[in-house]
C-alpha cells in the first residue's frame, strides 16, 4: 500500500476513534465487566485497526469490527492467563466471552451507552462522582476539562474517578438499566450528567474552537434515549432546553470563528426545526407537573427563541423565570444569570449591585463569566477602569482561544 494510501487510512481511524471509541467502550464494559479490561481491549482494538485496515481495508461497519476485535484480544488475554494460571473462574470467563451469543445486535450496541450511562450514575456513588465518572468513561472528556465543568481541582477529580471506578468493581455493581421502579430516584444525576456534556460541547472548556458539535451532538442523542425510554418531564425539559441553545449554534461564531453575543446574532441563522421541537416539548411537559429547573431553563431559552431581535426580547418574563428557577434551585451561577437579565430589564446598575453581591460572598471567584459580566455592565456603566480590570480577570481565566479574543477585543476597545 502507498504512503498516501496508509497516511488516509490512519486519518480514517483517528477519525472513528473520535466518533465511535466510546460506543465500542461501552459495548466492551458489557462484555467484559469490567473499566480497565475494556480500556485496554479498546486500545488493543485501535492498535490492530491500524496494523490491518491499511492492508485490508476499511470494514463496512467499523464500530463492530472494533468490538470484536477487542473482545478477541481480551480472550486471548484470558487464555493466556488460564493456561499460567490454571485458574477455573478465569477458564469459565474465557467460555462466557468466546459465546457468539455476547455480542448483541446494533440495537443492544446502540443503548450500550446509556447502561452504562447509569452504571456510573448508581446511588451507591457519591453524586458528584457519578457525574464525574460518566463523563470520563461514556462521554470520554478528559479530566482536565470535567474539572472545568465542576469548578474542581483536576488531582481531585481523577482520585473521585479512581475511587469510584473501585466502588463499582468492588460492590459488583450490575451493568443494566435500572427496572422502571427504580428509574425516578435515578434521573437526576443521569440529567446532570448529559447537561455537562453538552455544555462542554456548546461552549468548550479550552482550545481553538468555540464547541465541540460531536460532543454536544452526543448529549442530546443520549437525551432522546432517556426521554424514549422514561418520558419524564425533566428529561423532556433538559431535551428542550439543549435543542434550543443548539439551534444558535451557526451563529455564535463569526467565519473565522470569533465569539458573537446573543444580542448581535443574525437570528436567520438559528435553526427552526430544533427550535419548533424544543417549544414542543415544554408544552408537552410544562403541564405535566409544576416545573422543575431544566422546564424552566428551556422555558427562558424559548422566550429568547421567540423574539425576533434582541430588542423585542421579553426580559420580564424571562426575569420572572429566573426568580422561580432561584426559588427552585438556588445557585450562585443562577443568580448571575439573574443579574444580566435584571439588568437588560432595569438597567446595568441594578444588574451591577447583584453581580457585585455575589462576588463579595466570595462564591464564584474563579468564574470567569461573572468576571465578564461585571465588566460588560462597568462599560456599558463608563466606569472603564473597573471594566478594565474585570475583563483582565476574566482573560486570565478562560482556556478558549475565541473567548480570550473577544475578551482582548474588549480590553482594546476601552483604551481608544
Amino acid at each position: 500500500m502507498s504512503g498516501n494510501a496508509s497516511t488516509d487510512t490512519r486519518e480514517i481511524v483517528e477519525g472513528i476513534y473520535r466518533s465511535e471509541s466510546r460506543r465500542v467502550f461501552a459495548t466492551l464494559v458489557r462484555l467484559l465487566g469490567d473499566f480497565d479490561s475494556a480500556e485496554e481491549a479498546l486500545h488493543d482494538a485501535f492498535k490492530a485497526a491500524l496494523e490491518q485496515w491499511p492492508r485490508d481495508g476499511v470494514p463496512g461497519n467499523p464500530r463492530a469490527w472494533l468490538v470484536s476485535a477487542g473482545r478477541f484480544k481480551a480472550i486471548d488475554g484470558l487464555r493466556r492467563r488460564a493456561r499460567m494460571d490454571a485458574l477455573d473462574d478465569v477458564a469459565e470467563q474465557v467460555e462466557n466471552l468466546a459465546d457468539e451469543t455476547a455480542v448483541l445486535g446494533g440495537e443492544d450496541i446502540e443503548d450500550d451507552r446509556l447502561r452504562l450511562m447509569f452504571t456510573c450514575c448508581h446511588p451507591a456513588l457519591p453524586p458528584d462522582a457519578q457525574v464525574a465518572l460518566t463523563l470520563r468513561e461514556v462521554c470520554g472528556l478528559t479530566t482536565e476539562e470535567i474539572a472545568h465543568a465542576f469548578l474542581s481541582a483536576a488531582p481531585t477529580l481523577a482520585q473521585r474517578i479512581v475511587r469510584a471506578k473501585t466502588k463499582i468493581r468492588d460492590a459488583k455493581i450490575p451493568y443494566q438499566v435500572p427496572s422502571p421502579d427504580q428509574l425516578p430516584e435515578r434521573l437526576d444525576s443521569v440529567l446532570r450528567v448529559i447537561y455537562l456534556v453538552f455544555n462542554e460541547g456548546y461552549a468548550a472548556s479550552s482550545g481553538e474552537s468555540l464547541t465541540r458539535p460531536d460532543v454536544s451532538g452526543e448529549a442530546i442523542r443520549l437525551a432522546r434515549l432517556l426521554v424514549e425510554l422514561l418520558p419524564e418531564p425533566e428529561a423532556m425539559g433538559l431535551l428542550a432546553l439543549m435543542l434550543l441553545h443548539e439551534s444558535r449554534r451557526a451563529a455564535r461564531a463569526s467565519a473565522s470563528g470569533d465569539l458573537i453575543l446573543l444580542d448581535e446574532q443574525d437570528r436567520t441563522r438559528w435553526n427552526r426545526e430544533q427550535i419548533a421541537e424544543g417549544i414542543a416539548l415544554i408544552e408537552r411537559a410544562l403541564p405535566l407537573r409544576p416545573p422543575g429547573p431544566y422546564c424552566l431553563q428551556a422555558a427562558i431559552s424559548a422566550v429568547h427563541a421567540d423574539a425576533a431581535s434582541a430588542a423585542e426580547t421579553d426580559w420580564a418574563e424571562i426575569v420572572g423565570l429566573y426568580d422561580l428557577l432561584a426559588q427552585l434551585d438556588p445557585s450562585p451561577v443562577i443568580e448571575l444569570n439573574r443579574a444580566v437579565a435584571l439588568a437588560m430589564r432595569d438597567g446595568p446598575l441594578a444588574g451591577l449591585a447583584l453581580v457585585d453581591a455575589i462576588l463579595a460572598r466570595g462564591d464564584l471567584p474563579d468564574y470567569r463569566l461573572a468576571h465578564a459580566a461585571r465588566a460588560d455592565l462597568c462599560r456599558r456603566l463608563g466606569r472603564d477602569a473597573d471594566a478594565r480590570a474585570s475583563y483582565q480577570r476574566a482573560l486570565a481565566l478562560t482556556r478558549q482561544e475565541p473567548e480570550r479574543r473577544f475578551l482582548e477585543r474588549r480590553l482594546a476597545e476601552l483604551k481608544k
